[in-house]
């Protein structure tokens, strides 16, 4: 018989746990499961962090105190996992404090994120045609390793034309281009 590996959801039992025990538990056993079981889990974590609410805002800073004491090092497991701790805290902190300067009344419409550098001459990155929850998350996301003189914002857009040069009418593209 072949061995099967089993699919456990780390990140799942990290919601469900109550007690620091449990949580100590949980992470011996993520860390025993080796690097693909703890990218799983790392990838659920951004995926809730991604889709988190407001209201959530609270149990996010829990889960990540939890992530924190189950899983102390993932750097040890892949050197692109040193600084995730501290990536996941920024935007923890970020999307919460977005979500207490902007008020729910004025969250609907059109988002976009926007980075810019502009002592250089690369290319502005635009991120539009989100919504709210997304728009907070990718600012929260692109905030939290912003080089000197880059910026980024989060803005509604109030009025938008889009035009593509597939449309018969309005701007056409040039023919020989």
């Amino acid at each position: 018989m072949l061995n099967e590996e089993v699919d456990v959801d780390y990140f799942r039992h990290l919601l469900e746990v109550k007690s620091d025990e449990a949580v100590d538990a949980v992470g011996l056993e993520l860390q025993a499961a080796g690097f693909t079981p703890i990218r799983r889990f790392l990838d659920a974590f951004r995926l809730y962090l991604r889709n988190y609410e407001e209201h959530e805002c609270r149990r996010a800073e829990v889960l990540l105190k939890r992530a924190m004491k189950a899983l102390p090092e993932p750097g040890r497991f892949s050197p692109s996992w040193t600084y995730i701790w501290r990536e996941f805290d920024g935007i923890v902190r970020t999307k919460e404090q977005v979500f207490r300067d902007i008020p729910a009344a004025d969250r609907g419409g059109e988002w976009q994120v926007l980075l810019d550098n502009p002592f250089s001459n690369q290319n502005i990155a635009v991120y539009p045609g989100l919504t709210f929850l997304e728009a907070a998350y990718m600012f929260a996301y692109f905030g939290t390793e912003l080089a000197n003189n880059e910026y980024i914002r989060l803005q509604k857009i109030a009025t938008v034309l889009t035009f593509s040069g597939a449309d018969s009418s309005g701007l056409q593209p040039i023919a020989g281009l």
